[in-house]
């Protein structure tokens, strides 16, 4: 039977020591006002307290809303998540300094997770993960010092004579969800949303638990007034269902809704603005490049975003897809703090079936971000000195994409350049090396994509490089760059050198037509 409550009246409903999942991509689909009623509850009452709390994005911004409201020592125990950047810098800080246990899986794991929870099955099996942190022959997963003294939630295991990764499903006790509308059922649907998250199945893994099911809205309507095909999550899997206040309901990290997030219009493609001409469009650019006609393309946060919006400016998405791990097929991909939607999609599917799709090698080509490399061609995306920021869907993409090109800056931490007729200047340099020796957490395994045969580049905005069986080779410089004193004396790895070119010259002019034509796929 459906109880309908006041969410203050909610921390009363989790006991101590539960076990949560909770869903979320940005702010889209997780349960804000939920969230706050329990972090003061803690704060006022102690409880509830020692939480397990399991969530497969990253869930919520980097300020105080999302997975933030759980960042107080004694309210968690232990943290399982695919990213922890926007949950704001307290999460890291309680990891980092060893108040609670931290484990970072891949989102695509996290993602899907609860649909073998709700068929009672044991976790997950994939081979997402070998050869990185996630490999308990690594680091298992496992962020701090504290966590590693614990159980381990991922093991090796082999069949048919192949090593996969096996993933332990927890039992959930609570399940904590997000829907717009509700009728006097329970039945819900999620009409303002433009990223479904695994909304059900989360549902789904507590009831075949034993567990509760909490879900917040925004309105609640008459019985037999929804569409049968809209609901989301049917009455009979939801326990108790709580009306939030309109500020609790945000679509994405900075909207609070867009229509054209979730596919209720269509605005004009030509009204995003152009990126002024610095190094992130020279690298965008040249990513771009590597595009084909009837390509379906995956674009990571940051940088690589800046190339949805040259192949908006270059009018050439219609001949390609681009996705996100949101679930959104076609369009242009949102950035910033609109990330994981998109605008103007032709399909949104719930994110743990863009996972299957992404893990069964639907991308042919993913152009993600690149923070550290090494000599080997390791990228790593998720740890850096005390701070954590997570994987994401980063693993899911980068073992399984059929190509793969890493795009950043070529130093960080104060880099200034000059983009001017054709050539690039270095003004002032980046203070921190972003080429080293070894990696601090790997991310991305050189030698599991060398194994798996793809294709994989690193684009810069002075030098190209590609991943080859014997390391990092330089293929291109940027015209105006001295190999010597703008590339190799910032790096602390000499790259293979053998036949190098200059980068495509036209990229460096104010004016580019470059995509105009793509090759075919």
């Amino acid at each position: 039977m459906i109880a309908f409550v006041k969410s203050n009246e909610i921390p009363a409903l989790i006991p101590c020591g539960a076990t949560i999942y909770t869903c979320g991509f940005g702010l889209a689909g997780f349960a804000e006002e939920v969230a706050i009623e329990i972090e003061q509850s803690f704060l006022k009452q102690g409880t509830p307290r020692d939480l397990i709390l399991y969530h497969s994005t990253g869930t919520g911004n980097s300020r105080d809303k999302g997975i933030a409201h759980f960042a107080h020592e004694g309210l968690v125990k232990r943290i399982v998540g695919g990213h922890f950047g926007a949950s704001g810098p307290e999460i890291g800080k309680l990891i980092m300094e060893n108040k609670i246990e931290g484990y970072n899986f891949p989102q695509g794991v996290l993602a899907i997770l609860p649909r073998e929870i709700a068929g009672r099955r044991p976790g997950v099996i994939t081979k997402v993960g070998l050869g990185t942190f996630v490999d308990p022959r690594l680091e298992g997963g496992k962020i701090n010092s504290l966590t590693r003294q614990q159980e381990d939630l991922v093991t090796l295991v082999t069949l048919d004579q192949e090593e996969w990764l096996f993933f332990k499903a927890p039992k959930v006790d609570v399940a904590i969800i997000r829907g717009t509308s509700a009728d006097e059922h329970g039945n819900l649907t999620i009409e303002k949303d433009g990223v479904l998250v695994e909304t059900l199945s989360v549902a789904q893994a507590a009831r075949a638990s034993g567990g509760i099911v909490i879900a917040q809205v925004e309105q609640v309507v008459k019985a037999g007034t929804m569409h049968a095909k809209e609901v989301k999550v049917p009455g009979i899997m939801v326990d108790y269902i709580c009306v939030a206040k309109p500020e609790n309901s945000f679509q994405t990290q900075g909207t609070y809704f867009n229509p054209a997030f979730c596919g209720d219009l269509k605005i004009p493609l030509h009204t995003i603005k152009p990126m002024p001409l610095d190094e992130k469009k020279v690298i965008s650019r040249r990513a771009a490049m590597e595009l084909t006609e009837g390509a379906v393309v995956n674009l990571g946060i940051g940088l690589p975003e800046g190339v949805s919006a040259v192949a908006a400016e270059q009018g050439v998405c219609s001949k390609i897809t681009l996705t996100t791990e949101g679930g959104g097929i076609g369009g242009v991909p949102a950035s910033g703090l609109d990330f994981a939607n998109s605008v103007n999609p032709e399909a949104i599917i719930e994110q743990p079936y863009q996972f299957d799709f992404y893990d069964g090698g639907g991308i042919d080509l993913s152009i993600l971000g690149l923070a550290q490399t090494d000599s080997a061609g390791n990228v790593n995306v998720s740890k850096f000195h005390s701070k954590v920021a997570g994987c994401g869907g980063f693993i899911n993409i980068t073992q399984n994409a059929k190509k793969i090109v890493f795009c950043g800056s070529f130093t960080a931490k104060g880099l200034e350049v000059e983009v001017r007729d054709g050539t690039l200047k270095i003004l002032k340099e980046g203070q921190m090396k972003k080429f080293i020796q070894s990696v601090e957490q790997i991310t991305f395994s050189a030698n599991y994509a060398l194994q798996r045969h793809q294709e994989v580049l690193y684009v810069t905005e002075r030098a190209v490089f590609s991943l080859t069986e014997r390391g990092l080779e330089l293929i291109e410089i940027a015209p105006g760059i001295d190999l010597e004193h703008d590339i190799l004396r910032n790096m602390d790895f000499i790259p293979i050198i053998e036949q190098v070119k200059l980068m495509p010259e036209e990229i460096f002019f104010e004016q580019w037509h470059g995509l105009a034509c793509l090759a075919k796929k």
